[in-house]
């Protein structure tokens, strides 16, 4: 085959058969199609769109592309959870220790961020020593010995992803749904789960903007799961305003273990809640029980009891990471500035976009502009407020923390941007917006 005609029927908006998308994939994963073409392939996916057997034929390609592991070996069901991505979203720090604190084996293998959104990988990096590169060997014996592991993909898993989701960020192709689906389903089929939990984002700070486009996806994702002999559960969660109240790497380890450690702040209900709902429809998956309410108090003891902390501090360890930095969090990476947003009149809160909090806070530092952009995990803000509530003037809405006063000067603009506020009253946003248990 010749790439370059099959370039130009997608271009043209032809469908593909699967030997020529299997045929663009390997040859890119060898290096034999450069990466000018590789993004040319993705653009003309992007606007022409992929049907959905074009869709799991890339899955299925991306998937064999490298090494499908095999768990077989570990007890019990194993389930992980992944998230379409989200500004302050850092759900998997807190449910992967909550169920594997429960008897649910979590193998995990995530990704960077994206876009606007964070990435597992960036927050857990900020963790002094924590080794997200381990082998294979390594992968199967924690999950195996701790019922834990916080990977990325190496080089046998899912290797096509690995290139293509670094592409995708920098040439503006991430809003796909069958790209998106292609990708996630890949990696977390490669990681050898029995079960997945999806948390599919809608609004303006998610990759989908409305709640029929994330349910889609959401469809999307369990149609190929289904046909790989997986069970799925989706939600649709809201993503219009950031989730929790810290944003930025080392920030939102901070605030992932004080919720584990049961000190979570008011304005951080959102993301206990969610934490907990998606922790309980894994240990659904996992066997545990059929209730859902009896799920969701099994996650709430493993963070009353300390279990689960625990189990962080054990895979922290495990991994290379300084624990006591989950103690003393002076030895995380901190921000040496400080600069506080302020309501220039009372009111309440009416927005508080995520995309545009998202924004600043990549220009701030906190993620990637380019491709080979270096990431400061201290850097991030700390949102004081969410939509509804009241606040005076002069009250502090958004703290900045940060290191570079230029970069500061590039975010603002967006912080600025992202503020709305009303003499109405404005109800809160609803975070779960729909839960589908599998049917297709």
């Amino acid at each position: 085959m010749h790439f370059q005609e099959i370039l130009e029927r997608k271009r043209d908006g032809k469908s593909l058969t699967k030997e020529e998308i299997q045929f663009f994939v390997k040859a890119y994963t060898k290096d034999n199609i450069p990466d000018y073409q590789a993004s040319a392939f993705l653009m003309a996916s992007y606007l022409n769109g992929l049907t959905i057997d074009e869709t799991v034929w890339l899955t299925e390609a991306m998937l064999h592309s490298g090494i499908v592991v095999d768990l077989k070996s570990v007890p019990g069901i194993k389930v992980d959870k992944h998230s379409t991505g989200g500004v302050g979203d850092k759900t998997s720090l807190i449910i992967a220790p909550i169920c594997a604190a429960l008897g649910v084996p979590v193998p995990m293998i995530s990704g960077r961020g994206l876009g606007h959104t964070g990435g597992t990988l960036d927050k857990l990096e900020s963790i002094p020593g924590f080794n997200v590169n381990l082998g294979l060997d390594a992968y199967q014996r924690l999950v195996r010995d701790y019922g834990i592991c916080l990977i990325g993909q190496t080089q046998e898993i899912a290797p096509a992803d690995k290139k293509l989701y670094a592409l995708r960020d920098v040439t503006c192709t991430v809003e796909n749904k069958s790209l998106i689906s292609a990708s996630i389903m890949s990696k977390k089929l490669a990681e050898g789960i029995d079960a997945l939990v999806l948390d599919v984002k809608t609004g303006c700070g998610a990759f989908m903007k409305t709640e029929q486009d994330s349910e889609e996806l959401a469809r999307l994702m369990m149609s190929i799961g289904h046909k790989m002999g997986k069970k799925v559960t989706a939600l649709i969660t809201d993503m219009n305003q950031t989730l929790g109240s810290y944003v930025g790497n080392a920030l939102e380890v901070i605030e992932s273990v004080d919720i584990l450690k049961g000190q979570a702040l008011p304005e951080q209900k959102d993301l206990v809640d969610l934490s907990i709902l998606l922790s309980a429809h894994m240990i659904i998956l996992g066997g545990l029980t059929e209730d859902l309410d009896e799920a969701k108090s099994m996650a709430m003891k493993s963070i009353e009891d300390g279990s689960a902390f625990l189990k962080f501090k054990q895979i922290v360890e495990q991994q290379g990471g300084d624990a006591s930095a989950l103690d003393n969090y002076s030895k995380l990476p901190t921000a040496g500035e400080k600069h506080l947003m302020k309501a220039d009149s009372s009111g309440y809160i009416k927005s508080l976009n995520a995309l545009t909090i998202g924004k600043g806070a990549v220009y701030l530092g906190a993620g990637r502009i380019a491709l080979d952009s270096i990431i400061d995990p201290a850097v991030g803000l700390i949102v004081k407020k969410k939509v509804g509530d009241r606040v005076k003037a002069g009250e502090t809405i958004l703290e900045i923390r940060f290191n570079d006063e230029s970069k500061l000067n590039d975010a603002l603009p967006y912080f600025n941007k992202s503020i709305e506020i009303t003499s109405e009253k404005t109800a809160p946003l609803t975070l779960i917006k729909k839960t589908i248990l599998g049917e297709i």
